[in-house]
């Protein structure tokens, strides 16, 4: 639960740095997995829109964060622009889920034919 006696700038701390780690975080796994692996789901054309959406997204963070440390911390960002970031992580954690799925089931089944 949040403690409504912080101040306004202590709250924006507490909240927006450890927001922009994760976003940097599943961006930055998003971004390894469309780079080094074939998602047999994905045309090439997918694959390369997701990435370069990834990639996208990936420099409005790093710019809000550089705002936000060149002002001290007193800058915000507008929920506005959160929730685009937010829908592209919810999309790239179905990719990855899917793409995760469908390699231990081909795992199991090499592993079968093998037995």
């Amino acid at each position: 639960m949040l403690n409504s006696n912080l101040p306004e700038s202590e709250l924006l701390k507490s909240l927006l740095q450890p927001l922009l780690d994760d976003f940097q975080y599943w961006f930055g796994r998003s971004r390894d997995l469309l780079e080094t692996k074939e998602i047999s789901f994905l045309s090439q054309q997918e694959q390369s829109d997701l990435l370069k959406r990834v990639k996208h997204a990936q420099s409005e963070v790093s710019t809000v964060e550089m705002l936000y440390k060149a002002t001290g911390g007193q800058a915000g960002v507008e929920t506005a622009t959160l929730v685009p970031w937010h829908r592209l992580v919810m999309e790239c954690w179905q990719v990855g889920m899917r793409f995760r799925l469908e390699q231990s089931t081909e795992q199991k089944q090499d592993k079968e034919r093998q037995d």
